[in-house]
């Protein structure tokens, strides 16, 4: 019996989801408007988790963070840290490349509102889980605000009253993985300063600390 993939660009297991992407394809036929594939190294140690494709970012180009103003950010810092060829993303066939790298999101569909069900999170969480299980040893899971964090801890079998949420916070998954948390890098975050330029760097700063230590 053939391995659970760890993604379909034809899953239609959300009903509330799938209508709500037929119904944006009609208005915007241009848009990718299905669900978005994780993109990056497929070897990748450092594992990025976001929440969910943004509507006129992931939904319309087809990857993760890439349209939007949340992508503005993130792909500015993996540059900085070596992660990424670039510091920008425009479309998905820009030559964009990430070096040990892969990012992906706890529900691959765009939700209305982008509030998805906890039902769909729960969905999608398969999705997640193998690609947990492909990551090659010393890895770290890098989650982006409270609701891929918790997906995460879901994903791999751990009780959440363990692996409290927290911007900074590092949690010892096993002895192969380490899960590092940071404010999701939204509009609202950044607008608000509740998340800064420098407090993001650091994290990523981190995560590239914590591989480096692992291949000494």
């Amino acid at each position: 019996m053939a391995e659970p993939a760890s993604f379909d660009p034809d899953c239609t297991a959300c009903p509330r989801l799938t209508e709500f992407l037929q119904e944006l394809k009609l208005q915007y036929p241009g848009y990718h408007c299905r669900p978005v594939a994780p993109f990056g190294d497929a070897g990748a140690r450092l594992l990025v988790v976001g929440l969910a494709p943004g509507m006129h970012g992931a939904n319309a180009t087809g990857r993760p963070f890439t349209g939007d103003h949340a992508g503005i950010l993130l792909y500015q810092v993996l540059h900085q840290c070596g992660f990424a060829s670039a510091p920008e993303s425009l479309h998905r066939d820009d030559g964009l490349q990430l070096m040990n790298c892969r990012i992906t999101n706890a529900v691959k569909c765009l939700p209305p509102r982008n509030k998805p069900l906890g039902v769909e999170v729960k969905t999608c969480n398969a999705f997640l889980v193998r690609e947990l299980q492909a990551l090659p040893g010393d890895s770290v899971v890098l989650a982006l605000g409270g609701i891929a964090h918790r997906a995460v801890i879901t994903a791999l079998g751990a009780k959440q009253v363990q692996h409290p949420f927290g911007h900074g916070a590092e949690h010892k998954m096993s002895d192969d993985l380490l899960l590092l948390d940071s404010y999701h890098c939204s509009r609202y975050n950044t607008q608000t300063r509740r998340l800064t330029p420098d407090m993001f760097l650091q994290i990523f700063q981190r995560a590239r600390k914590l591989l480096d230590q692992a291949d000494s």
